[in-house]
């Protein structure tokens, strides 16, 4: 079933495995280190932690009511339709200094799935298979949507069982271990759900669109519990719970997303 932007969150933990793996130095890279055709965009000068933080200051248009708005012209690529991915990411202008406001864009991710592809020279699907969804035993294969170039959609492409998904997040509540085997770095977890600058964090913000928080295409909820989300449009939903070793899993086809989607 497709995740819509849980899949998010799955870009996420691949990030991280490459900058464990070395493919990927640091990120405090800047984008374009490894994508230099976005020198031309709104991400000149964009470091890969600020695209992880959804602060990269670009202009984005993510209402879905809107059938022209940006988000909406990325569904239509992401199922093979309107062209490429990658020619309308490099069309977004920045409006806003990066790493200092919180809004959620979700070019920002297909930015950091063309960044994936290019620093380990491989495709997502592949990487996927290889890095996360073989080592951690899952029981069905994952896929992911393409546009027509067959460049896959980061954003919101991911295809999952509802199960895996549920063992996807089990990594999480498990430091990034499957048995004896890390597959996800412990430390990346700890910076994934981590708000560690005053813009991402919860709760009545100025800097930012949203009243939850955000780490490395984690929500992070307000309050004492040490939980975080993934949502997708439509009511998909990972929910992790790291102080009682919850996961929660829902998968779900809403007519309208404002019911419970994002």
């Amino acid at each position: 079933m497709i995740n819509w932007s849980v899949s998010k969150s799955v870009i996420s933990a691949l990030i991280g495995i490459a900058v464990e793996d070395g493919d990927i130095s640091t990120v405090y890279d800047l984008v374009t280190d490894y994508v230099p055709s976005l020198s031309a965009s709104g991400y000149c000068d964009v470091i890969i932690k600020d695209v992880l933080q959804m602060s990269t200051g670009i202009e984005f248009n993510e209402d879905y009511f809107d059938s022209d708005s940006d988000v909406n012209r990325m569904g239509a690529r992401s199922i093979g339709l309107g062209g490429s991915l990658e020619n309308l990411v490099l069309s977004f202008e920045r409006v806003r200094d990066p790493g200092t406001y919180n809004q959620y864009a979700s070019a920002n991710t297909q930015v950091l799935g063309m960044v994936l592809s290019e620093a380990t020279g491989i495709d997502v699907f592949e990487y996927t298979q290889e890095k996360l969804w073989k080592p951690a035993g899952m029981e069905n294969d994952a896929h992911w949507l393409v546009d027509s170039s067959g460049v896959e959609s980061a954003f919101g492409g991911f295809n999952a069982t509802l199960r895996d998904l549920a063992r996807f997040g089990i990594i999480y509540v498990n430091n990034g271990f499957v048995m004896d085997r890390q597959v996800i770095p412990a430390k990346w977890i700890e910076a994934s759900i981590s708000t560690d600058a005053a813009h991402l964090m919860p709760g009545e913000n100025p800097n930012s669109e949203s009243v939850l928080g955000y780490g490395y295409q984690w929500w992070i909820p307000e309050g004492p519990e040490n939980d975080f989300l993934a949502m997708g449009i439509y009511g998909q939903a990972l929910y992790i719970n790291l102080d009682h070793d919850i996961v929660i899993v829902r998968t779900s086809a809403y007519t309208d997303y404002e019911m419970d989607g994002e």
